[in-house]
């Protein structure tokens, strides 16, 4: 069985959006392209309808190639237990009142049972100061909480 991954916005936005002049995005988006051609077989990727509510904004042209990405993953249906824990992932405070949709990606994540989040938002959700009170609170609530990661982790070029 392969491992499962919960594929969020910014990997979808990266993989189709123009090249970027900015350098760090660039790169950004060149390891997305990496890995989505190296490595995306190896696992089952899964999304929600929040990444496609969010990947509908924009663009137009932007937007269609974006869906003509999601609509060949597995979406997963919201359900109580994600706006639950989501909920309990803000109430900890640990996150501003501005981050309730990376609480959801991390919610639809755990309670999913997904292996891997894979993102490259690294001011909400992968990042070191709150990835352990993510966990922390996922425990509480009884699921474990994927690795969050990005794609150059799940490539093997970083840590």
């Amino acid at each position: 069985m392969k491992p499962k991954v919960y594929i969020e916005t910014t990997i979808v936005s990266y993989l189709v959006a123009r090249p970027s002049r900015d350098l760090v995005t660039a790169a950004h988006q060149e390891t997305t392209q990496e890995w989505w051609d190296a490595r995306r077989a190896d696992f089952e990727l899964f999304y929600s309808q929040l990444v496609w509510d969010e990947g509908a904004a924009g663009d137009r042209i932007e937007i269609r190639k974006r869906q003509e990405v999601l609509v060949r993953l597995s979406q997963l249906p919201s359900q109580k237990e994600v706006d639950e824990l989501a909920e309990a992932i803000m109430a900890a405070g640990f996150l501003p009142k501005k981050a309730a949709a990376d609480a959801m990606h991390i919610a639809f994540a755990a309670v999913y049972g997904m292996d891997y989040l894979l993102t490259w938002n690294c001011r909400h959700i992968n990042n070191i100061e709150t990835i352990w009170q993510v966990e922390k609170v996922c425990s509480k609530k009884g699921y474990v909480c994927p690795k969050i990661c990005s794609p150059e982790q799940l490539l093997g070029l970083v840590s």
